[in-house]
């Protein structure tokens, strides 16, 4: 399933295409995704006005002129294909390329921007895991998807002190706490692998064993919330770790994979300076999880 990286590269590749652009038409294959669409899906959104396009953990958010928003989930399968005239590019970062077969094609919306520069957007899911539904205005924020989730991690925002209060008295394992939605919002097994061994943390240690004093930061905290934030930003400036289904809107496959240093690379050796240690693969609530036990503690 598209991670936080992945699903922002897909947001960025998107944007162009549709901000400020017009819905025309909405045409869909099927009545239902992973949910049933919302009633008078098509008719709610044609003539709408695109006023930006957000994203919120895992999920694309599509602001709408009058207010509504739409929340889209891409899903383990889904892709979103950018048609203009003859041309057609995927935007996102995937390491097998996306399905291409127009019987999965179950949404595209026709748009159309300036009055003369039209495009199609269109939503492929061979899989049909994603979903889209509505948020109305004013309650974007308070909807059952996105009012419990945490702190994102691509700002400044996180930082040692809130992920040391975050995590304060937590008893479970510390990478089970860092994929906790509540806690930080959009970290998939991935990225909290990678920035777990850039922080030199084993994942099996108790969460609450990095925070110290409430209100106050650690080292460990220190360097977890410094190591969230630089792999997120490196695998989005990469345009994503390029697994499985995941492609880029231009349909370009994606190269963070190529820097992962424990992701999937059980048996190999450790990447990091010094160390003689051999990644190992363990499983965690039924997630494989990638670390060096020679130099995370």
């Amino acid at each position: 399933m598209p991670e936080l990286p992945e699903v922002e590269t897909v947001r960025r590749g998107l944007e162009p295409v549709m901000e400020n652009a017009t819905i025309r038409a909405v045409h869909l294959g099927r009545p239902d995704l992973r949910f049933p669409f919302p009633p008078r899906f098509a008719k709610r959104l044609t003539g709408r006005r695109i006023t930006g396009l957000g994203r919120r953990a895992k999920y694309l958010i599509v602001h709408l002129d009058d207010g509504m928003a739409l929340i889209a989930h891409m899903g383990m399968s889904g892709s979103f294909r950018i048609e203009n005239g003859d041309r057609a590019k995927t935007p996102g970062e995937f390491h097998y390329p996306r399905s291409k077969d127009i019987a999965h094609d179950h949404v595209r919306f026709d748009l159309e921007r300036g009055g003369n520069e039209k495009a199609s957007v269109v939503f492929n899911d061979p899989r049909r895991f994603g979903f889209m539904l509505f948020a109305e205005p004013g309650q974007l924020d308070s909807h059952p998807l996105l009012a419990g989730l945490g702190t994102e991690p691509t700002g400044n925002a996180l930082d040692g002190k809130l992920l040391s209060g975050l995590l304060n008295g937590r008893q479970a394992p510390l990478k089970a706490a860092l994929m906790d939605q509540r806690v930080i919002a959009g970290l998939g097994n991935i990225y909290v692998c990678e920035a777990l061994w850039r922080a030199g943390l084993s994942p099996r240690r108790r969460a609450g064993s990095i925070t110290g004093t409430p209100g106050k930061s650690t080292q460990r905290a220190d360097r977890l919330a410094e190591a969230i934030r630089t792999v997120i930003a490196a695998a989005i400036a990469a345009g994503g770790s390029s697994l499985r289904d995941y492609m880029r809107a231009d349909g370009s496959l994606g190269y963070f994979q190529h820097s992962f240093d424990v992701y999937d690379r059980e048996g190999e050796p450790c990447h990091r300076k010094g160390c003689h240690g051999t990644v190992k693969r363990i499983v965690q609530s039924g997630r494989s999880t990638f670390y060096c036990p020679a130099c995370q503690h």
